[in-house]
């Protein structure tokens, strides 16, 4: 079985029908599936994925959980060494982001085989990164 870390963007493109990415991203969630990975979350992508749902309010976030339990997305904790790595990442890589540092040394941490993300600007840190 393999391991797949998703960004933010990606459950975001899911979870919006007019999202741009929304037909990539359940396409690219279905072929995981289909091969039997287990899909992990980085804590910093979930928070992100969970912005616009409280503005909506509670019920909105819920919902969002609901879905992230059926689609079995486990949500991984950030650790010290997460956090360290993601330290190094942005130091260096200037222009990556800490949320994309937190979600790549995350999956580095973990031994993701893939990293599925919306963002074709991230750097070649010798990981499978599937830009949707």
């Amino acid at each position: 079985m393999a391991l797949t870390v998703l960004d933010a963007g990606v459950v975001i493109g899911l979870l919006d029908r007019d999202d741009a990415h929304h037909d990539a991203a359940r396409t690219a969630l279905r072929e995981a599936r289909e091969r039997g990975d287990e899909l992990v979350l980085p804590a910093s992508a979930y928070a992100e994925v969970l912005v616009v749902p409280f503005r909506q309010g509670p019920q909105a976030a819920e919902t969002v959980d609901a879905f992230l339990d059926a689609l079995t997305a486990r949500v991984e904790p950030v650790t010290k060494a997460i956090a360290r790595g993601a330290a190094q990442l942005r130091a260096a890589h200037r222009a990556l982001r800490l949320p994309d540092a937190l979600v790549i040394a995350t999956a580095l941490e973990v031994r993701a085989d893939r990293l599925l993300t919306t963002d074709r600007r991230w750097p070649d840190v010798g990981l499978e990164v599937t830009a949707l």
